[in-house]
């Protein structure tokens, strides 16, 4: 890479696309180069002010870019990423990778064999308070962790209608707010293993909650997820061998709806380049994360452990 701002182009203005769009005007190194929308309803209100498209293809075809960030549904990631690592294109992708591991693998493959980066975009990890609690723990021998990741989804996905369907979005809370929870683990204990889940699913089959219990670097792990909570709460608790009890609250100083992603985006976008300037291709994080989503599906299936209740 030169010294020249990487061209960055944006696939999907959902929700989520508005902090990738801030963040690209603030991280050194960047700019938006072009943006994507299937929908020209949607592409016509943007207002970025770069070129637009509704084919993806097109975009990496005639744009010139050097990087793609993908906020689209679930149930594109796959392909969109497959599109532009076949050109080269280094690829930021919305968790999850993709909707299974059977899709996401081949992506990690395609990868080392284009020499192109693609890198998971797991927002938490940028997180002020996790950075504190990732702090706090060294050196220290964790013996139990909670996270919660609570919310009210269709407060969240605002005209993102697809997160409510279970074909689009993978399943529901595990699939899309697992991978988050999940990496948060690995990302402060290491290596997970699930060992038992209780998922809870709505008459439509979207699951609404569940309940997972892992194990990762010696300690006892559980993980809540709920798309029916009111109001939000997304925290890490931490318990020690020498009895300390730590916390990270992710919406701490940050009382506005989503006001927390403006920074973690940034450290996303921050990071993303240094892997791309610096070469690093491969990124494990993302097929990781299907793998504990699947094997969370899995565990609550064999275990009987999964109802279907009347919620959202």
């Amino acid at each position: 890479m030169t010294g020249e701002p990487l061209r960055v182009g944006l696939v999907g203005l959902g929700v989520i696309s508005r902090f990738y769009i801030a963040a690209l005007r603030t991280v050194p190194g960047m700019s938006l180069a072009a943006v994507c929308d299937r929908d020209p309803g949607v592409l016509a209100a943007d207002r970025s002010g770069a070129p637009g498209y509704t084919d993806h293809v097109r975009m990496l075809d005639e744009a010139g870019l050097d990087a793609l960030a993908v906020t689209a549904p679930n149930d594109t990631h796959a392909r969109i990423c497959a599109d532009a690592l076949d050109r080269g294109v280094a690829v930021c992708v919305e968790k999850p990778l993709a909707l299974d591991l059977a899709q996401g693998e081949p992506l990690r493959a395609l990868a080392r064999a284009r020499d192109t980066v693609l890198f998971t975009a797991f927002h938490r990890r940028y997180n002020s308070e996790v950075a504190r609690l990732r702090g706090e723990l060294a050196g220290r021998r964790v013996e139990e962790m909670t996270v919660r990741y609570l919310e009210r989804i269709e407060e969240h996905a605002g005209t993102d209608t697809w997160y409510l369907d279970p074909g689009r979005c993978g399943g529901g809370c595990v699939a899309d707010n697992g991978p988050n929870a999940f990496d948060l683990v690995e990302f402060l204990l290491g290596p997970a293993e699930v060992t038992a889940a209780r998922v809870d699913r709505d008459a439509a089959g979207t699951d609404r909650r569940a309940d997972v219990e892992l194990r990762a670097g010696g300690a006892r792990v559980r993980v809540l997820l709920d798309w029916s909570h009111p109001g939000e709460c997304k925290e890490v608790e931490v318990r020690t061998a020498d009895g300390a009890v730590l916390t990270a609250d992710m919406l701490a100083g940050r009382p506005g709806f989503k006001e927390s992603l403006w920074h973690e985006y940034e450290g996303v976008l921050t990071e993303f380049g240094r892997r791309v300037r610096g070469g690093r291709v491969d990124d494990a994080g993302g097929p990781s994360a299907l793998r504990l989503v699947g094997d969370t599906y899995r565990r609550a299936a064999v275990g009987g452990e999964q109802a279907r209740e009347g919620v959202g």
